[in-house]
């Protein structure tokens, strides 16, 4: 009987259910999609205060830290190339625990990543047609992203496609009427100090902005959950992660650039949490501002949401794989070929939690950056582990020293949190290794792996 081929998905006892459909420009568009282009539009008030109107700087920052992210990202999609991402290179990298918890603590970030969004585009769609109850909304964002995701992600690609071109489109619109307001005398002229402002610049202000910002760069590692469904080997996957982050940095730090220099004076908005919308209003009157409104929530509702929840119907399924979860979320649709009942389960858990934090943003928001960052925390001792001390591997600079110093860096991020994001994040945890040991217990011939 011949054996599997090293590093197919046979070799790590798995069959090929998924469909192989996607290429590199796939996951690009899926990364850009995930991250969304616009993405500074809709908390640009909060990260050009907090920096003292570095924001340009602030973003460079970021792109800089969540680089060394993808690169460990990278490097695990190549050693294990299967579904499920942090927690299939943690179990495989580490052990079935670290895997398991690692699992645990993502799906905190993914299964709310979903909810946050289509409660920001639903009372959004609220400000603008208020005779429309928000839960119709959420109803209608939920049911159009599942049957997309249900259809297959070949099919989910080519809607990415559409979203990416639209957020493009706007965003270039924005480009060219925010250069000509500028060369017609907005604003101060240009100048650097969107980058450097020596006068008011403050290390520990710029950071705390950075641990804002990067929040704009969560999901780059959702391309790493679509491991199965891709085509051209396991290099393919850490290619688009750092393809996909370095593309939407340059799109981050263009737009930003732009909007400071329209409006150079950041205390003076008259609402922080719409304050691009006003530098649009102001370049290109209330046409421009309309539109970037309009473009934030078919990207947050539609393009963004489309993607979240593919990503974690593709955790849910590698997990149920494994017997981690119940057995039903790895059922693959007969004819699609997708995880149907694992996207369908995401769309009712963001139909619940959506409905019972419509008025808590900020509470959601609290819960995915702490699930997300513990997750790259972890995704830097894998590389370590796996390869430094399981492995040999010679390969000091991308697997010693970039993950020393990813992790350090999201740890001072995790350190910036606010306390209540922490509470949650622990509680989580605690939940999930009593939840964890009533499973190994249950199984027969099964233990806790600890080595």
């Amino acid at each position: 009987m011949a054996q599997p081929e090293k590093g197919s998905l046979e070799s790590f006892g798995y069959k090929q259910e998924l469909k192989r459909t996607l290429t590199l420009k796939d996951l690009v568009i899926y990364g850009l999609i995930f991250m969304v282009p616009i993405a500074p539009f809709g908390i640009y008030g909060e990260v050009v205060t907090a920096s003292k109107g570095m924001i340009v700087l602030t973003y460079m920052i970021g792109m800089v830290a969540m680089l060394f992210t993808a690169l460990s990202y990278g490097s695990m999609s190549r050693a294990f190339p299967i579904a499920g991402s942090v927690y299939a290179y943690a179990q495989r990298g580490i052990n079935k625990t670290v895997g398991f918890l690692a699992g645990w603590m993502i799906l905190l970030d993914y299964v709310f990543v979903p909810a946050v969004l289509y409660v920001v585009s639903a009372n959004s769609l609220k400000a603008i047609v208020p005779d429309v109850p928000v839960w119709i909304w959420l109803v209608i964002f939920i049911l159009v992203n599942s049957w997309i995701n249900i259809r297959g992600i070949a099919f989910t690609a080519r809607a990415n496609i559409v979203f990416l071109v639209g957020e493009l489109i706007v965003l270039a619109i924005f480009i060219a009427v925010g250069v000509v307001a500028i060369s017609n005398g907005a604003g101060d002229g240009v100048t650097i100090k969107p980058i450097y402002n020596a006068a008011d610049f403050n290390l520990p202000f710029v950071m705390t902005a950075v641990s804002v910002a990067v929040l704009s760069f969560l999901g780059f590692d959702g391309i790493s959950t679509l491991a199965e469904e891709t085509k051209g080997g396991n290099k393919t996957v850490g290619k688009a992660i750092l393809w996909a982050l370095m593309l939407v940095g340059f799109l981050f730090i263009i737009q930003t650039y732009i909007a400071a220099l329209i409006h150079p004076d950041y205390l003076n908005f008259d609402n922080i949490d719409t304050a691009f919308y006003q530098i649009a209003g102001e370049a290109g009157g209330p046409f421009l501002k309309n539109t970037t409104i309009i473009a934030t929530i078919l990207s947050w509702g539609f393009a963004n949401a489309l993607a979240a929840q593919a990503a974690i119907s593709r955790i849910l399924f590698g997990m149920a794989r494994d017997q981690n979860l119940p057995k039903f979320l790895a059922k693959v649709h007969p004819r699609y070929q997708t995880p149907y009942l694992s996207t369908l389960m995401v769309g009712i858990v963001s139909l619940v939690v959506g409905l019972v934090f419509v008025n808590d943003i900020g509470i959601l928001s609290s819960i995915v950056n702490c699930g997300a960052l513990t997750a790259f925390l972890v995704i830097h001792v894998s590389v370590v582990y796996h390869y430094i001390i399981k492995m040999k591997s010679k390969n000091y600079l991308l697997h010693l020293v970039v993950p020393i110093i990813g992790f350090l860096i999201i740890l001072y991020v995790m350190i910036n949190l606010d306390i209540l994001a922490k509470i949650i994040g622990i509680s989580w945890l605690a939940v999930g290794v009593v939840y964890y040991i009533i499973l190994r217990l249950t199984k027969r011939n099964t233990t806790i792996n600890m080595d």
